[in-house]
């Protein structure tokens, strides 16, 4: 074997395969660091357990929890997040598509739209309740509320950015309007829509806590809510941390999904990882 031939690199399916898992665990190095610092701690006395209680507790709290009601407050944010999302994204998607290819459109929306995103989120709930309850659809729109502006944003940033020299030579080869979204505008623009979406979707969960703090028998926020009241840190920090895995779990997926839709992509992917 020459001493070019050893030189050679290793294929790129190869040498990914070898990294992939090491830059797995790397992810945990963080969160395992502050879980053990925040033991030591807590069990040292630094920090009162009656305000910050050790992690161990918190897992004994979640044992617990998992054992009664949690599953049933789990389902019932998971549905009102899914729900709310798939709405908001939705509808962001129809009017990023209309503002993104109509400056007409863009000049009658886009003000009213600036405006109503410039709102707290805690600001929409007093008059989500007067107008529409305390039932299931105020906390849903709310949700809806805080999916739509990030994918809206989003959308029409990803299709006035696409290169106009493409969208001329679409044009210049006689593609039809049908044609022309969808071989050049929707694969240039996919990359800034997954943004958006993966924005809204952790819009979402934050919007879910304000819509669950308020009128809400079940839900995560509920639970946050209940711990404040019974001054159980401990099932506050429990809370958090469900949702902190729901928000991860539910953004791994869209991200392997946005991996999948554009995996025909050759960008770069950083540098310093271990090959």
């Amino acid at each position: 074997m020459t001493s070019e031939s050893q030189a050679l690199p290793l294929p790129a399916p190869v040498a990914s395969q070898r990294s992939a898992w090491p830059r797995r665990f790397k992810g945990l190095v963080l969160p395992v660091l502050i879980l053990l610092i925040l033991e030591v701690v807590v069990r040292v006395g630094w920090l009162p357990s009656y305000q910050m209680p050790a992690p161990s507790e918190i897992a004994v709290t979640l044992t617990d929890l998992a054992e009664g009601a949690l599953w049933k407050h789990i389902s019932a944010s998971l549905a009102r997040v899914l729900l709310g999302f798939a709405i908001g994204a939705s509808l962001a998607l129809v009017f990023a598509a209309w503002v993104g290819l109509s400056r007409e459109a863009e000049a009658y929306l886009e003000p009213t739209f600036a405006g109503l995103r410039s709102i707290p989120s805690l600001a929409w709930v007093p008059l989500l309740l007067l107008w529409l309850g305390i039932d299931e659809t105020s906390k849903i729109v709310l949700i809806a509320i805080g999916a739509f502006f990030p994918v809206y944003l989003n959308g029409v940033a990803a299709i006035r950015d696409i290169d106009r020299k493409l969208v001329e030579v679409g044009q210049m080869y006689g593609f039809s309007r049908r044609r022309l979204v969808r071989r050049i505008l929707l694969p240039a623009a996919l990359p800034g829509l997954f943004t958006g979406l993966r924005s809204g979707l952790s819009l979402a969960w934050m919007f879910l806590v304000a819509a669950e703090l308020i009128a809400a028998t079940k839900g995560l926020g509920y639970l946050l809510s209940d711990g404040r009241e019974t001054s159980r840190p401990d099932i506050v920090l429990a809370a958090i941390v469900v949702l902190a895995l729901l928000g991860k779990v539910s953004d791994g997926l869209l991200a392997a999904l946005e991996k999948r839709c554009l995996a025909w992509r050759d960008t770069f992917n950083g540098q310093g990882a271990e090959q």
